[in-house]
């Protein structure tokens, strides 16, 4: 019994800027202080809240920037794929941390709607724009890599969400300086949170996935299957594996039945062409396949190891 593995994919991964990262951690933890010293002076909920936010930020931003480091490491013979899923771990806890925070936001909000106080307004208002200018800045920074890498999109999520939650937050504070509309702070708190809880989710199902090993959404192993089963020498296709190790290694492994007694050699040539086929129509760029002739083992399509 034979098998091969290849790895087709190019090592010019996006260049995560850690230095970018860095520079939105200590951005954050300014607006944070400046939030909640000017949240606890003006009562402000909102702006607790959105501090609140920014703190989740700091948080999810160090997490990203320390699975970007770690998921550089090399591999050993402990560790054969590395650490190349930490950025995947990353974005799973931001993803989920995203809606924690959401949830609390919900239930201050709903305290504070059936109990409104009087808000300092002007206070607010300047912290927002602050924030805003914080946020924005951080947005431009990581805008690039968000891109490609889920990693980083988890960390431009929280840092997108919270400028938008600011700009919320300032419509709040003209709204309770000019026409003393107090009750509207609980109102965006609200839908400040349900905005995360909606970002959030998208990127945890996504996460989840990769984690769980799941066939990604754009790969159909039936089509597969059938396309490669069209080859001249193969019999059949079964006992296939389909999943994502990253955002930029997608796996195959399969047995394949072959209708003749074959070479090594001849094998690599269908090899090549099996490896040609998933690589270009389908971007699987790691392929594992156990060769076989007149084996009596299962042929599904699919079989639980």
């Amino acid at each position: 019994m034979g098998s091969s593995h290849t790895h087709n994919h190019s090592h010019s991964h996006t260049n995560l800027k850690g230095r970018n990262l860095g520079i939105s951690i200590f951005l954050n933890i300014i607006i944070t202080i400046a939030q909640v010293v000017g949240g606890l002076l003006s009562g402000s909920l909102s702006l607790l809240s959105d501090a609140l936010h920014n703190f989740s930020d700091v948080i999810s931003l160090i997490i990203s920037y320390v699975a970007n480091k770690i998921a550089k490491k090399k591999a050993s013979l402990h560790k054969t794929f590395g650490y190349k899923r930490a950025e995947i771990l990353a974005a799973f806890i931001n993803a989920a941390s995203l809606i924690v925070v959401a949830i609390l936001l919900i239930i201050e909000a709903i305290e504070r709607f059936l109990n409104p106080q009087e808000i300092a307004s002007s206070l607010v208002i300047w912290l927002s724009v602050v924030a805003i200018l914080g946020n924005g800045f951080s947005v431009l920074l990581l805008r690039e890599d968000s891109k490609a890498n889920m990693n980083m999109k988890s960390a431009y999520l929280h840092l997108f969400t919270d400028m938008m939650a600011s700009f919320a937050v300032l419509i709040g504070g003209l709204l309770m300086k000019f026409f003393e509309v107090f009750w509207v702070d609980s109102v965006l708190t609200f839908l400040i949170a349900i905005y995360l809880i909606w970002m959030g989710y998208d990127l945890l199902k996504i996460s989840t996935k990769v984690l769980m090993l799941f066939t990604p959404d754009n790969i159909s192993v039936k089509e597969i299957v059938s396309e490669l089963n069209t080859l001249e020498s193969i019999k059949n296709v079964h006992h296939v594996h389909i999943w994502q190790l990253n955002e930029e290694e997608t796996h195959l492994e399969a047995h394949v039945d072959f209708k003749h007694d074959i070479t090594l050699s001849q094998f690599d040539v269908i090899l090549q062409e099996i490896e040609r086929i998933l690589l270009t129509k389908y971007h699987i760029n790691h392929v594992n396949i156990q060769p076989e002739f007149g084996k009596e083992d299962p042929k599904d399509l699919i079989v639980q190891d």
